[in-house]
C-alpha cells in the first residue's frame, strides 16, 4: 500500500529499505517477488534518488535530471526484475557526437563502429585495438587493482591523448573516473557500454517511475514518501529496524539506499561497529559531484537533429581534471527531442547540459559569489550552445540550473557526490552485513555500482544477500524450535 505522509505503520517487515534510487527500488522488487515483506521509505516526495525529474511553470517544462545513457544490459535487468513494458521502453540513442579541438566524430557507440573509428580515424593498428577490446572485456572486481586508467591507456596507446579522450571521456561522464582511479573503474563500465551502445527510456524518467511504482505496488511492498528515517536501530550487533518521525518500525533486516557515509556515520550509532571497520569507512574517498544547465524550447519552436548526445570541449587536449574546473571547457549535452515523449500532447524539447564539478569549489563560494557563478555558468553554456545551434537563444522558454550545492539538497549525498564513492568505497558495502547482521547496502560505490545500470545490478546484488540471510536466519529459529 502507499502511506500518506500522516499515516503510522504498525506493522513489522522481513526488509526495511531506506531510500528509493534505482538500487532501493529494483531490491524491493525483486524481494517483494520472492513474497518478502517490504517497507520501502523514501525522504522526499517522490522516488528515483537521483534518477528523477522536476516541472516548471506548472508542469508546462519537465526536465529529466539523469537520463543521459546506459547500456543494453539495462534493458535485461529491466526484464528480469520488473518487467517486459519498462524493458520494451528502452531504446537505442543511434547519434552520438564529439565535438573538440582535436577530432569531430559521430558515431552509434557501438563497439563494432568505435574499434573501425579508431582504426580509420585515429590510424591505430586494428590488432592492438582488438587487444584494448579484449584485455577490458576480462577485467572483474577480484583483478589487480595497481593499473590506473592514466597507466592502461599508456600501455596500450602511448601518448595518444586524442584516443585517450575518445575512450574515456564518455566514461568519465558516467561515473566521474579519472585517470588516475584503479583501471577497473574504467574497464568495467567501458566494456557494458561497448556491446550494443547507448540506450535511453522512451517517455522520460517520470513515466518510468510510475511504471516501477505500480509495479511495486502490485507485488505487496509498502511505500512512504516524505519519510526521513532518523536511525537504524541496531541491537547486539544485529539490525532489527528504524526510527521513523518518533515511531520505531521492527524488521528482520534493513537495506540503506543512502550513501555508505552517512549509512554508518549518520543513521547507526558507530558504537556497535569495529575500529577497524570505521576506519575503513573513514578512509572512503567520495567521488566528484556535478553542475547542470536545464534549457526548455518554446512549444513551437524546433531544433535540427544534432546527436541525443553531444559531447563537447574547447579544451585542446584530455585531462580529468579539467573536466572538474569552474572554468568551463567540457560540456555534454543531452537532447530530449520531442519523441522522447510521444506521449506529451504538446511537442516538449530540453536541453541538458552537464559538466563535472568539484563540491568543494561551489561550497567556498559567498551567496553573491554563488549567484553570480551560477548565472555565470548559465550565460557561458548558452554562449556555446549557439555554435552548435544558431539563434538557440530566440527559441529558448525557460533556463535554470543545478550546482553541487543542489545535489547534496535534494540526494542528502554528502558533497553532493552524484557518482557515489571511489573504488575503496565497494569493499566497505559489500561487507557492511558482516559487521552488522542483517543491514546491508545498495547505495552508489566503488565507481563501478554507478549509473543506473550499476545502480540497479547492485539492487539485485544486495536482494540475494538479504535472502540468503533470511533463509539461514528461518533455519535458524526452525531448528531452534526443534
Amino acid at each position: 500500500m502507499l502511506y500518506k505522509r500522516s499515516d503510522k505503520i504498525n506493522k513489522n517487515y522481513d526488509v526495511i529499505i531506506i531510500g528509493s534510487g534505482l538500487g532501493g527500488l529494483t531490491a524491493a522488487n525483486k524481494l517483494a517477488k520472492d513474497n518478502y515483506s517490504v517497507l520501502l521509505l523514501e525522504a522526499h516526495n517522490k522516488l528515483g534518488g537521483f534518477a528523477t525529474w522536476f516541472f516548471r511553470e506548472r508542469k508546462k517544462y519537465i526536465f529529466d535530471v539523469s537520463l543521459h545513457g546506459f547500456p543494453i544490459g539495462m534493458k535485461k535487468t529491466c526484464r528480469k526484475y520488473w518487467n517486459k513494458e519498462i524493458a520494451d521502453s528502452i531504446i537505442q540513442v543511434k547519434d552520438v557526437r564529439f565535438l573538440n579541438p582535436q577530432y569531430q566524430i559521430q558515431t552509434d557507440f557501438t563497439k563494432e563502429d568505435y574499434i573501425n573509428k579508431l582504426v580509420h580515424n585515429f590510424n591505430l593498428d586494428e590488432k592492438k585495438v582488438h587487444e584494448f577490446f579484449e584485455f577490458l572485456s576480462q577485467m572483474n572486481f577480484y583483478d589487480n587493482q595497481s593499473m590506473t586508467n592514466r597507466e592502461l591507456f599508456q600501455k596500450f596507446f602511448p601518448d595518444r591523448n586524442d584516443v585517450m579522450r575518445f575512450l574515456m571521456e564518455p566514461i568519465c561522464y558516467a561515473n566521474g573516473s579519472t585517470l588516475d582511479d584503479p583501471a577497473i573503474t574504467y574497464g568495467i563500465v567501458f566494456s557494458n557500454f561497448m556491446s550494443k551502445g547507448v540506450y535511453t527510456f522512451e517517455g522520460g524518467t517520470d513515466r518510468l517511475i510510475k511504471m516501477m511504482r505500480d509495479e511495486l505496488l502490485e507485488n505487496g511492498v509498502d511505500i512512504k514518501m516524505n519519510a526521513p528515517v532518523e536511525e537504524i536501530i541496531i541491537e547486539n550487533k544485529q539490525a532489527k529496524g528504524v526510527k521513523l518521525m518518533g515511531d520505531t518500525i521492527y524488521a528482520k533486516s534493513v537495506l540503506s539506499n543512502a550513501n555508505i557515509k552517512t549509512t554508518i556515520n549518520t543513521l547507526c550509532d558507530t558504537k556497535h561497529f569495529s575500529n577497524d571497520f570505521l576506519n575503513k569507512n573513514e578512509a572512503i574517498r567520495l567521488n566528484t559531484s556535478s553542475c547542470q544547465v536545464y534549457m526548455a524550447l518554446k512549444p513551437e519552436a524546433s531544433i535540427p537533429h544534432i546527436g541525443e548526445l553531444v559531447f563537447t570541449s574547447t579544451a585542446d587536449h584530455f585531462d580529468t581534471d579539467l573536466l572538474l574546473d569552474m572554468n568551463i571547457t567540457s560540456r555534454t549535452y543531452s537532447i530530449y527531442y520531442p519523441e522522447i515523449r510521444p506521449q506529451d500532447e504538446v511537442p516538449k524539447t530540453s536541453i541538458v547540459s552537464s559538466t563535472n564539478a568539484r563540491f568543494e569549489d561551489w561550497a567556498a563560494l559567498s551567496k553573491e559569489e554563488y549567484e553570480l557563478e551560477k548565472k555565470k555558468m548559465i550565460d557561458e553554456t548558452l554562449d556555446h550552445l549557439e555554435t552548435l545551434l544558431p539563434d538557440i537563444k530566440s527559441k529558448i522558454a525557460y533556463v535554470d540550473a543545478a550546482t553541487p550545492l543542489t545535489v547534496k539538497r535534494y540526494t542528502h549525498h554528502p558533497k553532493g557526490t552524484s557518482f557515489g564513492t571511489k573504488f575503496e568505497g565497494l569493499d566497505v558495502s559489500m561487507n557492511l552485513h558482516k559487521e552488522i547482521h542483517g543491514l546491508f547496502h545498495a547505495g552508489s560505490v566503488g565507481i563501478i555500482m554507478s549509473g543506473w545500470l550499476g545502480a540497479a545490478n547492485y539492487g539485485v546484488i544486495q536482494a540475494n544477500e538479504i535472502e540468503s540471510y533470511l533463509y539461514k536466519q528461518q533455519q535458524g529459529e526452525t531448528h531452534a524450535r526443534l
